[in-house]
């Protein structure tokens, strides 16, 4: 079950955190995959980690923000079966305190990111006859998150992207979803604590992991796993959902 055996898939954000995982266990399951993302080192790594398994991985230094480099790239590319949109970006502040700045830089990264990879591989699955595509959301676009004023922004736009596509495409075999993961222990959040909170990282961490019901953070390759059922043979009849891992967060939480 859940075998991807040759199916050329484009995973952005690829250099870490969920991105990376979905990139190991897609290869473990046959997937072509290619790697997206800025971070050269990262990927090399990924790359690397995924060949000495025996996977079929290719890196792509690529901003998902630049269309015209996101068009030039699928087209090398050529066929394309799955999509997994991973790359964003985070940002603290509520909207009175959120700079134009940052709200334009969020916005270009985690919205206009992910239109820009739609606007260029629905052609390709089209021609293909068929497709999936995962959109990373978050439990953002269901709750209101403190200080997350641009970030949950985003990722409403990231769901309703999600639900149009997938009525849209309908007709050409075209799936769409998107999954809304709660915290997940990545490395960004290591290096968030680490910067915000000198010396208190540990505190921090428990104190962050316990805001979910579950009692801990999600690890990314539980993430990936959903993503790579979602993605399967075996979920063929699935499109236009949101699906939460979140550990409780949403309808546990409340008081």
């Amino acid at each position: 079950m859940f075998k991807l055996t040759n199916k050329i898939t484009v995973i952005t954000g690829a250099a870490s955190g969920i991105g990376k995982a979905v990139a190991t266990v897609f290869a473990k399951q046959g997937a072509i995959v290619h790697l997206l993302d800025m971070n050269e080192e990262g990927l090399t790594a990924t790359v690397e980690e995924i060949g000495s398994t025996g996977g079929n991985a290719q890196l792509h230094l690529a901003d998902v923000t630049n269309q015209t480099a996101i068009r030039e790239l699928f087209g090398k590319i050529g066929s394309i079966d799955i999509l997994v949109n991973c790359a964003g970006i985070s940002n603290i502040g509520k909207a009175d305190t959120t700079s134009e700045e940052d709200f334009d830089r969020v916005f270009k990264v985690n919205v206009k990111g992910i239109y820009n990879c739609l606007h260029e591989v629905i052609p390709v699955m089209k021609q293909n006859k068929g497709g999936v595509i995962i959109n990373m959301a978050s439990v953002a676009n269901n709750v209101g998150l403190p200080d997350r004023f641009a970030y949950s922004m985003s990722k409403g736009a990231v769901l309703a992207m999600t639900m149009s596509v997938a009525r849209d495409y309908l007709q050409e075999n075209i799936r769409c979803n998107c999954v809304s993961p709660a915290r997940v222990h990545t490395p960004f959040v290591d290096n968030f604590l680490a910067k915000t909170y000198p010396g208190k990282e540990q505190e921090m961490f428990d104190k962050l992991s316990k805001t979910q019901p579950i009692g801990r953070m999600g690890k990314p390759v539980e993430v990936a796993h959903l993503i790579l059922y979602l993605c399967s043979d075996e979920a063929s009849f699935i499109t236009g959902c949101d699906y939460p891992i979140d550990g409780g967060f949403i309808k546990l939480n409340t008081p």
